[in-house]
């Protein structure tokens, strides 16, 4: 009987049994491969860029020889520093968290390993946990990375271990949610680059377009003069859910020690027991799901949505005891390119045409409440709240675009059907081609938002029409450019999670890093033309600056020759000016002429990797 009791009570106290061999057998596989050590060595490289620049912005270079101003520098220096790794590491391993469980579960489903592991002791719970744990064990790893560094940094004054602790416990829990929700859509979704993006699209609207538009319709009530405790209970249903709000109080907390003005409540502490529960509540629906399918695996039943599309077959009338000679009317003839004919029959968005239309409405009516809620405050006739508006269509364009074109042949590899492709009588451009337009296709749905949204308000005079023809630009070489690239990473590498990183990585790289390092370059030599010049080929301050210069009211109601835009580079001894639309335009052109010329490269080298490493 004691024997019995102790070993009941030191199996509850092992934490193995939470996990069980799925972790053990995730941590062996993780450890033998090279690209965790990577990600390890990017995290660490991008991070000292961002301490390096935040150090020089902080400490300048004149005051470096005086003691004096080093020392009243050095706590500024350190809030600063912190703040930047804080956020850095907030941002990052989000992403990477929704990236790494994307295919946790669909990988066991497809490969028919699910229904295996049913039949053995481990049950739903070790299996979803198991999966959790493994990955977000790489996590924990890079933010215990920063950790010492952190430390460090609280020599130099300033930063309250609170802040250190609360930050990490904010980040943590924010991460393991946003994993959770990765490794539920990874259920029921087949292709890597869907989970993706259903996760990064449900995190965007729980943690910016509910909470900005709560936030909007409350204004009124709250601007009104509520009591105390309504006031409280308002602050706290926008700041407990919302991770990025708390986070942000958070680091005012730091910078203001002696309280957040206009918060009248606050508490990390219960916004990490908010996030833990959601996330325990997925995590156990997820459980249920993963039985159900397991279940169905191992005693051979079909899957829901084939059983579905097998029934929708059967329904049809001329399905009866059908003849031979009547199976050929149902045949749908290919003409053109079949590789086209392929991708243009395949769903402009996946989970069948009602899931389709009910999200396409949805989404509708969501932009038609907020420029309801813009009109309502006035600003629509303002260009900031047209800069909003297109960056939000054009950084959900480039991740669509980004995401969907790493996907395109990874995804043939994964399905086993890419060696029949390249033994058919296609040659390698009509392939290529093929690809390139389901990629065009399926990101037209973002496209045609940001159009739409143009001709909208450039009919009712808030946007100049100048603004069509240079947004057009910009959208034409992110859809080649990114198509390009994408094109070939998915060419050259088997797994489409790699494919879509290594996208991701490229426009990091050329976007973020390298402004980063020709800012510490400008930072040391005093020089800042050349990192002005590159800085205006971001698309995002593209963007910001075709907007700045056309919209609103006031620019939509000038004359073309009357608008001005704000470049960071100026050339004043130039032959043309910059700031006028005149040169917009020019510079806009060479900057969609050299992208697009990057991105045909890299769509033949894509094509001189089709017959390598096929298998």
């Amino acid at each position: 009987m004691a024997t019995t009791l102790i070993n009941s009570v030191s199996k509850v106290m092992n934490p193995a049994w939470i996990t069980g061999p799925i972790f053990d057998k995730e941590l062996r596989v993780s450890s033998r491969r090279r690209r965790n050590y990577w990600l390890r060595f990017a995290y660490m490289a991008v991070l000292t860029l961002f301490v390096v620049m935040v150090w020089l912005s902080a400490v300048e270079m004149q005051g470096m020889f005086s003691a004096a101003y080093r020392v009243s520098r050095m706590s500024m220096a350190g809030i600063q520093i912190t703040g930047a790794i804080v956020g850095f590491q907030f941002a990052a391993t989000q992403l990477i968290a929704v990236i790494m469980l994307s295919t946790s579960i669909s990988d066991e489903i497809y490969n028919r390993t699910l229904g295996l592991l049913m039949t053995t002791p481990i049950n739903s719970f070790q299996i979803v946990m198991g999966k959790l744990f493994s990955k977000l064990l790489q996590l924990v790893l890079l933010l215990a990375i920063s950790l010492p560094l952190l430390a460090i940094v609280r020599v130099f004054g300033g930063v309250p271990w609170g802040f250190v602790i609360s930050s990490l416990c904010i980040t943590l829990t924010a991460v393991i949610f946003a994993g959770s929700l990765s490794l539920y859509f990874s259920i029921g979704g087949r292709r890597a680059y869907a989970v993706i993006l259903k996760a990064l699209f449900t995190l965007g609207v729980l943690y910016l377009f509910i909470p900005a538009m709560a936030a909007l319709l409350l204004r009124p009530w709250l601007s009104s003069g509520i009591s105390p405790g309504w006031e409280k209970i308002a602050s706290a249903a926008l700041t407990l859910p919302n991770p990025l709000v708390t986070m942000q109080f958070n680091t005012m907390m730091m910078y203001s020690p002696r309280g957040v003005g206009g918060v009248p409540f606050f508490s990390w502490p219960l916004h990490c027991g908010f996030m833990l529960g959601a996330s325990a509540a997925l995590l156990a629906w997820s459980m249920k799901v993963v039985r159900k399918v397991a279940l169905r695996q191992a005693t051979g039943q079909l899957d829901p949505i084939a059983k579905r599309k097998r029934g929708r077959k059967q329904a049809k009338p001329s399905l009866g005891a059908a003849e031979p000679g009547e199976l050929g009317g149902r045949i749908r003839p290919v003409r053109g390119s079949p590789v086209i004919w392929k991708e243009l029959r395949a769903p402009l968005i996946q989970g069948g045409k009602i899931k389709s239309m009910i999200g396409l409405v949805l989404t509708i009516i969501a932009l038609l409440i907020t420029y309801a809620v813009s009109m309502r405050e006035d600003v629509l006739d303002e260009d900031f709240a047209h800069i909003v508006y297109i960056l939000i269509f054009v950084i959900m364009g480039l991740i669509t675009n980004a995401v969907l074109s790493a996907t395109t042949i990874t995804s043939e590899k994964e399905a086993r059907s890419w060696p029949i492709l390249l033994a058919t009588s296609l040659d390698d451009w009509q392939i290529l081609l093929g690809k390139a337009v389901g990629v065009f296709r399926r990101c037209l749905p973002i496209w045609l938002f940001l159009a739409g949204h143009l001709v909208l308000f450039v009919s009712v005079r808030y946007i100049h029409p100048i603004a069509i023809v240079h947004l057009a630009m910009l959208v034409a070489w992110i859809v080649v450019f990114l198509s390009g690239s994408g094109l070939y990473f998915s060419a050259r590498l088997k797994r489409t999670t790699s494919a879509v990183v290594a996208n991701f990585c490229l426009a990091l790289a050329l976007w973020a890093i390298i402004p980063m390092l020709l800012g510490l370059a400008s930072e040391i030599t005093r020089e800042s033309d050349v990192l002005e010049a590159y800085v205006s080929t971001n698309p995002v301050v593209q963007a910001i600056v075709i907007m700045e210069g056309a919209g609103g009211s006031e620019n939509a109601w000038s004359n073309i020759s009357d608008l001005d835009y704000d470049w960071p580079h100026d050339y004043d001894d130039s032959w043309l000016d910059w700031d006028k639309a005149g040169g917009t335009s020019a510079f806009l052109l060479i900057t969609m002429l050299a992208y697009i010329s990057f991105g045909f490269l890299f769509a033949w080298r894509a094509k001189c990797r089709f017959r390598r490493n096929i298998f």
